[in-house]
């Protein structure tokens, strides 16, 4: 039965294949469970230091404050 979730292809150097098989076996995890795994992680630190620059570009000093049960009223 075919995946509805898209795949992608990736290739790697020799070194870099060998250095996550050998996590992989480590962590008794297959291949491309574990590059699944650490893409979604690096995906989700470059979210966190995108909203943290925003956020650095937002903090303005003097700024109106909004306590969070007024911003849902």
């Amino acid at each position: 039965m075919p995946t509805q979730n898209p795949r992608v292809n990736i290739t790697f150097d020799p070194e870099t294949a060998g250095l996550l098989a050998h996590f992989a076996e480590q962590e008794h995890k297959s291949i491309s469970g574990l590059a699944k795994e650490l893409v979604l992680e690096a995906l989700e630190r470059r979210e966190d230091m995108e909203l943290s620059a925003l956020a650095k570009i937002r903090d303005i000093a003097g700024a109106k404050i909004v306590k969070h049960k007024d911003v849902w009223k």
